[in-house]
């Protein structure tokens, strides 16, 4: 009996152990620091830390560019950001309606939380559905999260903080309402999920491929320094935005091609990918997944 109870015990304890988000800041630039995520998808093992988050550090306080996938991470980095200064959390921007982009808001209760308006208001339709699939796919991670709506419609360009000046570009092409912050006092561009690199990116919400794909074209002529995609590691260059240019062509073209040739679902499933995408991660799981969320309407359009 005690020997059960010892080990039940020390269950407990590693358990306990495991969900903690093992996350520390890392400065890419002046002021600047991401927290970059696993190259997974979710699962019970990492607690949903598959996103990047970020924070600059103002002369008046601090800036934070989306909050992770429960109140577990979000108080984690809360802790993070005390590692680098004692300045308050001033301003949080949630970049879309993604549950590990925004279901860490519940620890920023001291700040401004900005949105799009329609990111605000697909957050109110989808928030609660996403945060309880969420707690199916993570688990323990999620304990006592809940939605905490942006507090504030993103309506304006460019916002002065301190030392450091933001501009704010309003993009569609990944979930219908997509926030890209430029620092233009360091040159850092958050892309969000505008962009992933090195992770294959997702589809659910996209309101159409062809719109990502021109949206992207624009991305790419903002002068930056570094970019900080959604998914996958900072780059100095566009390589994350011609990845994800030649992988939606690829995309594109393919369900096109299959559903003029009449294909059912089921075929166009077998397809592999060519090796040009064959090193990122997840690429042929989250085709498979794209296929399901966009073929329908390749099939209607044909027929």
């Amino acid at each position: 009996m005690a020997v059960a109870v010892c080990l039940l015990m020390t269950a407990t304890v590693g358990q306990a152990v495991s969900l903690e988000y093992q996350i520390k800041p890392q400065q890419i630039a002046k002021d600047t620091y991401i927290l970059q995520g696993k190259m997974q998808d979710f699962s019970r093992k990492n607690g949903g830390n598959i996103m990047n988050t970020a924070f600059v550090v103002t002369s008046e306080g601090v800036v934070v560019f989306d909050t992770g996938p429960s109140l577990r991470y979000g108080k984690a980095m809360l802790a993070a950001i005390k590692q680098v200064t004692d300045k308050p959390v001033l301003h949080v921007f949630n970049s879309h309606q993604h549950p590990d982009h925004f279901l860490g808001n519940q620890a920023f209760s001291g700040a401004k939380i900005w949105a799009l308006p329609k990111t605000g208001e697909q957050i109110a339709q989808n928030g609660n559905a996403f945060a309880e699939n969420m707690y199916r796919m993570v688990g323990d991670w999620m304990r006592s999260t809940e939605v905490v709506l942006p507090t504030a419609p993103l309506k304006f360009e460019r916002l002065q903080v301190g030392d450091h000046s933001f501009r704010f570009y309003s993009f569609s092409g990944h979930t219908g309402a997509d926030l890209v912050m430029m620092d233009e006092t360091t040159g850092v561009m958050f892309a969000a999920d505008m962009v992933f690199f090195q992770r294959m990116l997702t589809t659910p919400h996209t309101p159409g491929v062809n719109i990502w794909i021109q949206e992207l074209r624009r991305l790419a002529d903002i002068p930056f320094t570094l970019m900080v995609p959604g998914h996958g590691p900072v780059v100095k260059d566009t390589r994350g935005v011609d990845q994800m240019l030649g992988y939606l062509r690829w995309l594109d073209t393919t369900l096109k091609l299959a559903a003029d040739q009449g294909k059912s679902m089921h075929e166009v499933m077998q397809t592999r990918l060519p090796a040009a995408f064959t090193d990122i991660n997840l690429g042929q799981q989250e085709f498979l997944r794209s296929v399901v969320h966009l073929y329908p309407s390749y099939e209607e359009a044909a027929f």
